[in-house]
């Protein structure tokens, strides 16, 4: 195993489930999470880092997906803390192998920054919720702010190569209009002690729209 592998299977996992357990992020889930209902998929489950906010008397069946080994092993620890019985599977957000229309509810939490292609992943969350279905999403991304943006385009290159594919700059509310949802967002705003390149949060639910 060469270091660029050993340092993805090992240390980007553990990077990623500090960097997301932070007071300002675990706040945002906090708000996030509960909103799930009936049958619930979430993308990027690697960490089970979401499952203490589920409430279980609102969620029916629990399904996830990540690309991570590592990942996977902490959400699956996570689930069996958690005492129900959950489908956690290895894949990428741009082919989620479960099928149409499967979900009443999909949660997706700080992980459209690292997808291969954003736009993809969003269709195919679209693909499996049911009509009427729900997206949950908390997201960091691109930041309102001119002079925050530029410095987000300077540090991207670097951070990506550390933080797992991790991008700074992509849209968060716009992506998932663009992708087929009626958007409700539910908040914005600098995450406080976080610089303000990595810290503009968007946070809220998007219905599938027909």
């Amino acid at each position: 195993m060469g270091l660029g592998s050993w340092y993805e299977e090992h240390v980007v996992p553990r990077f990623i489930q500090c960097a997301c357990s932070a007071p300002g992020i675990m706040k945002l889930r906090e708000q996030v999470v509960p909103l799930a209902s009936g049958a619930v998929f979430e993308i990027g489950c690697g960490g089970g880092i979401n499952q203490p906010f589920y409430d279980p008397g609102k969620v029916t069946s629990f399904s996830g997906m990540d690309p991570s080994a590592k990942g996977l092993e902490y959400a699956r620890a996570a689930a069996s803390a958690k005492g129900w019985a959950a489908d956690i599977r290895p894949g990428f957000g741009e082919a989620i192998p479960f099928g149409d229309a499967s979900f009443d509810s999909v949660v997706c939490t700080f992980t459209l920054c690292s997808v291969h292609d954003q736009a993809q992943t969003l269709r195919e969350l679209r693909r499996i919720l049911k009509p009427g279905g729900r997206l949950l999403y908390a997201e960091h991304g691109r930041a309102p702010d001119a002079g925050v943006r530029k410095w987000q385009g300077r540090i991207e290159p670097v951070w990506k190569r550390l933080a797992g594919g991790c991008h700074l700059t992509r849209p968060v509310n716009g992506a998932v209009d663009q992708a087929g949802f009626a958007v409700h967002a539910l908040g914005q705003r600098y995450t406080p002690k976080v610089p303000k390149w990595a810290g503009w949060m968007e946070w809220g639910e998007a219905v599938r729209a027909e």
